[in-house]
């Protein structure tokens, strides 16, 4: 039963982090197009660019944002290493730290999450040149948010089966998501 539930998260992870990277290589192409559209619209004036910084700002946001759940679902996300648990005695004094650590990154994730939504929520203004929502620049905040959250606390639940059955192996599979 265990393998099975842990075989479809690492397959669910899998998926998602697909998405997360065609989503990520699409907004790379797309601010890289805009950006060589500017460069030539300079030397050649066909056109008026006046919405150029607006697109840019949507599009660099949401690479930001979208780049850092794919990040965190994959562990790829920089730290300052895990020194403290090699110090430790106990298997599951270690997994009991890494719970700790997880319980921090919820709370900060949480926190930004709910800025997040209550900033979509409450936006009603309009962008200059397009005249269109500024919730779409940013919806990629929640969205990439509740991911994290529901990340952390996918996390957190490896880690306390860690604590009680410290000889599980709940990570196979955690590699393949890197690539």
């Amino acid at each position: 039963m265990k393998n099975t539930l842990f075989a479809f998260l690492n397959h669910i992870d899998r998926i998602l982090v697909a998405i997360l990277k065609w989503i990520c290589i699409g907004l790379f192409v797309a601010i890289t197009i805009i950006l060589s559209l500017n460069v030539f619209v300079r030397f050649v004036p066909i056109m008026s660019m006046h919405w150029f910084d607006e697109i840019l700002e949507l599009l660099y946001g949401a690479l930001i944002f979208y780049g850092a759940a794919a990040v965190w679902v994959t562990h790829s996300h920089f730290s300052v290493g895990d020194w403290i648990s090699k110090h430790l005695k106990s298997v599951r004094a270690r997994f009991g730290y890494r719970l700790i650590v997880e319980c921090f990154s919820l709370v900060f994730i949480a926190v930004f999450f709910w800025y997040a939504l209550d900033l979509f929520l409450k936006t009603e203004e309009q962008t200059t040149a397009f005249a269109m929502s500024k919730k779409w620049l940013y919806a990629c905040m929640p969205i990439t948010g509740g991911l994290m959250v529901l990340y952390s606390l996918k996390n957190m639940y490896l880690e306390l089966l860690k604590i009680v059955n410290p000889e599980l192996n709940i990570d196979a599979g955690q590699e393949d998501l890197n690539h």
